[in-house]
């Protein structure tokens, strides 16, 4: 087969790295760049002379050497940009969050079945190979049963103009979440602050009750100078931390844990758990560039005709979390349920 054609919409940070790794990945190619900043296209084009850079989107759309646009612009500006491409029957993929409502991410999900082509969501934490080692041990059981997870996800900005701190980083840990449990949460609770003035949360604290009372919690700021990007799940058998900022020990499992024993156990009627203390162990993970595995995830569920692993709905339930952490915010913190109905 060819090389797929790539055109990509927004070339900040994000938009960058995806021009230079479909660069790289011998399965596609990128023909055309997108952005109304003048000094960005000029950075594009001093990196990658092969690649034709416009402020038009129309012009991007328009090209019949492009099969599928990648958009990396701001949150809000997704469902706009997303619907066209999808209408003009252009494979897409999404930074996360999808969308920033239920309804817009139903309906893309709707054009996307309707035009035969795929749709996906850069949820890249479920491509990162520390994350999926996670995986392993969560999905085999061997954690024993699992009783919560919390994550820290904080910096000093940066700062986004079109969404709070909650949807620029917790969107990462709800979809972590999910993914580890294989399920996704029947209720929030959030609260958050307006420390910087910027007119949205910049510091908030979400937890989320899975079924069978697995509670989870994400910590996400702004205004925090000790960078953090850390998950962690505890068990009745075991713990383990994934610390992305530690590449040389990105998981580490202990060994250790707490369970309750029959009250008839012979213990004087004073001792009703088993404590288990045990080794630490850092396995070993393949070292492995996250946004990679995702762009060549890609292109492979193109090729193959596949389901994406964080396609449409898997951004969709996301989304449905985010909508009801806003709701409890309202509320200051009182739990809302988090409506699945109307699922498509």
């Amino acid at each position: 087969m060819e090389e797929l054609g790539i055109g990509i919409v927004g070339c900040g940070y994000w938009g960058i790295n995806h021009v230079r790794v479909f660069t790289e990945l011998p399965e596609s190619r990128v023909v055309a760049v997108c952005d109304l900043r003048q000094e960005r296209l000029r950075e594009v084009g001093q990196r990658f002379a092969q690649v034709a850079v416009t402020t038009d989107l129309d012009e991007l759309i328009g090209r019949q050497d492009v099969d599928a646009v990648v958009i990396c612009t701001a949150a809000a500006s997704h469902y706009d940009i997303a619907s066209i491409c999808l209408q003009a029957g252009k494979h897409v993929l999404l930074e996360k969050p999808i969308t920033t409502n239920v309804a817009d991410a139903e309906d893309l999900i709707r054009q996307a079945d309707s035009r035969g082509v795929k749709l996906m969501v850069g949820h890249t934490f479920l491509y990162n190979a520390g994350i999926r080692k996670v995986k392993t041990y969560t999905s085999q059981g061997e954690l024993g049963r699992i009783y919560y997870l919390y994550s820290q996800r904080t910096n000093l900005g940066p700062i986004r103009e079109d969404v709070s701190v909650m949807w620029d980083l917790a969107t990462h840990d709800v979809s972590i979440f999910n993914y580890l449990l294989d399920s996704t949460p029947e209720w929030v609770s959030a609260v958050g602050a307006r420390v910087l003035g910027n007119g949205r949360e910049d510091v908030g604290f979400i937890s989320l009750g899975y079924p069978d009372g697995v509670i989870g919690h994400a910590h996400t700021s702004w205004a925090d100078p000790h960078k953090v990007r850390e998950v962690v799940v505890v068990g009745s058998d075991k713990r383990i931390v994934f610390n992305d900022l530690s590449p040389q020990e990105q998981v580490r499992v202990f060994e250790k844990g707490v369970k309750p024993v029959p009250r008839e156990a012979p213990s004087y009627g004073e001792y009703h758990f088993l404590l288990r203390n045990g080794d630490i162990i850092i396995p070993r993970i393949e070292s492995s560039e996250p946004l990679k595995n995702e762009c060549k995830h890609f292109l492979e569920c193109i090729i193959d005709d596949r389901i994406p692993l964080t396609d449409g709905e898997n951004g969709l339930e996301v989304v449905r979390v985010m909508e009801a952490v806003d709701r409890s915010l309202e509320r200051k913190g009182a739990p809302v349920e988090v409506s699945y109905e109307g699922s498509l």
